[in-house]
This record gives structure tokens, sequence and C-alpha cells, in this order.
């Protein structure tokens, strides 16, 4: 029995560490995707899960499989294709420390997962089914997205869903918005970020935000992250709030993933629904979440950069 689920994206990120003065920058390359960040937290944090994906069958796919392996998540649900490339993508940052993303996913391995190659057990074995939207950006993954979170869905597992907003992936800003709404309407919790909510709606308060999810879209747990400002978490009995602990950022990558990861391990605990949560529960899970994905921002990458448990309770 697995407690969560993904199907999603894995990646290379190659990430500048410095440029030359051509300004051609000297990379570094990290294991990436949200979908095997978001599982990692959970793993770090006492929880089993398992990965549906795609990766090409290449010297980056073996080491991304490798390394979901060392994390403890389940990798017999990733498909490895001989035709087309592991996908990569390349971290540029501003002297201010803001991301920007490029991507070479024309078509990545992660783009040509099918329906038909899922193995559905790991789905029907498990508590939770969680999505990104980088999975709806193109064919045929957009339709196996589709279909596994219906899938799951008639199961009866808890659907968790992350935006994750990269626009460079999409053909317009509208067919971004009408996936990433079609997310939000078969989602029970969501992690939102505040840019991803201002995105949708023009919405820049984060309550009327998750009183929107809650109450149009039918989301039973929302949790809204703020950047350095911490994170905002609301079900229909209680909300709370969290203020990210003062650390040295040196990036950024991944955060909100572990954000995510962190928020579910800890709903798991409970033992409870989303929806059934009261205060003082959801006060302990998003102080938790930020206090981790804070601590993360202190090591490059994703993954590697996930802080044990130990070192998240001895800071809270």
């Amino acid at each position: 029995m697995y407690d969560v689920t993904a199907l999603g994206e894995l990646l290379i990120d190659f990430a500048s560490l410095g440029a030359d003065e051509a300004g051609y920058p000297t990379m570094k390359a990290n294991p990436g995707g949200a979908p095997g960040n978001f599982l990692a937290a959970l793993n770090a944090y006492g929880a089993k899960t398992a990965f549906l994906g795609k990766v090409g069958e290449d010297t980056f796919g073996h080491l991304l499989v490798r390394t979901l392996e060392s994390a403890g998540i389940e990798t017999k649900g990733i498909v490895m294709d001989p035709a087309v490339f592991t996908t990569l993508a390349f971290v540029t940052f501003s002297p201010e420390g803001d991301r920007s993303f490029s991507f070479a996913r024309k078509p990545g391995a992660d783009t040509r997962l099918t329906f038909e190659e899922l193995d559905l057990d790991l789905i029907d074995n498990a508590k939770v089914f969680h999505f990104g939207t980088l999975s709806l950006t193109d064919e045929p993954v957009r339709t196996t997205t589709q279909r596994a979170v219906e899938y799951a869905g008639e199961k009866g597992k808890i659907i968790t869903f992350d935006p994750n907003l990269r626009l460079p992936l999409w053909n317009s800003p509208d067919e971004a918005r009408k996936q990433i709404l079609w997310g939000l309407e078969h989602a029970d919790v969501v992690k939102i970020s505040d840019e991803e909510v201002e995105f949708l709606w023009g919405i820049k308060n984060e309550k009327e935000a998750a009183d929107l999810l809650i109450g149009k879209y039918g989301v039973k747990l929302v949790m809204i992250t703020l950047g350095p400002k911490g994170a905002y978490i609301e079900n229909k009995n209680a909300s709370a709030r969290a203020l990210s602990p003062a650390v040295k950022v040196v990036d950024t990558t991944g955060a909100g993933d572990i954000f995510g990861g962190s928020a579910v391990s800890q709903l798991l605990k409970t033992g409870k629904a989303p929806e059934e949560l009261n205060a003082a529960e959801l006060e302990r899970i998003v102080k938790f979440a930020s206090t981790a994905a804070s601590l993360s921002t202190q090591k490059p990458g994703g993954i590697p950069s996930i802080p044990e448990e130990k070192e998240v309770m001895d800071l809270l």
C-alpha cells in the first residue's frame, strides 16, 4: 500500500552557477520535476510513495530513476523510452535571485506517456493521487493525465494538485489557464502560489482566493504559498498562517514542491480527511511545511535540498 502515487514529469534541472565574460553560464545538473520533488519530501517525512512517468532510455533517464530509488520512491511505474530524450530544464538567475526557465522538451520523454503504459495498480493501492499541470501541456500525456485523474476519482482516492505554472511550456496563457482550471475542478487538495492565484483571477488576497477555491471549485483543502511571507491554509472549518523562518537563500528551485509534499505528509499523519482538519491541525501542517520549504532554499536543487525531519522540528 502506498500513501501517495504521483504522475508527472521527471527531468534534469541545469542551474546556473555563474557566467563567463561573454555571458555563457556554467551549469550544474540536478534531478528535477515537481512531482519527484513532492514525493521525495513525503518520503523524507515518513510516507510511502510511487511514481508514474516516462524518461528517455539515456544517461539522464537512468540517473533520475536511481535518484528516486535512493529517495525511497517506488519506480516500477516509470517507463524508459529509447525514442525520445529525457526532458531538460535550464534555470538561470537574476542578480536578485529570481529564476528564469527554458526547456528542451520538443518533445521530452515525459510528454509521450500514454494511458496504456500506466501501472494502474500503483493508483489502486494508494490513498492519494497527485498530479500537476506540466502533464497537461502536450499530448498524449494530457489525455493520459486526465484519464488517470478520473480513474483515481472513481476509485475514491484523495486527489492533490499543483498548478506549477511555467508559461514557456504553453502555447498561450489562455491554454494554461484553461488546463489549470480543469485541474482545480478535479482536486480535493490544492497547493497554489500567490503568483498563480493572481494569474488566474487577478486576486491578491489569499483568503479571498481560498474562499473561491472552496466555494466555487469544491476544493476541500487549500494551501497558498506566499514566497518569503510564508503560507496560508484553509478548509471549510478553519484557517491558519505561517511565516517563513529567516534563512540565507541559495536556490528556491523545488521549494514549492517541498512545501506541498511536506504538508501532505503531515495531513496523512492526522488520519483525517482534508475537510475535517481543525484550526490546530491546520496550523501544525502549515508551520511544518513552511519551515521545510524555507530550509530547502539554503541548498541548490530540489530533491538534494530536502531537510531532514529533525532539522525541521529543531527549528520549529
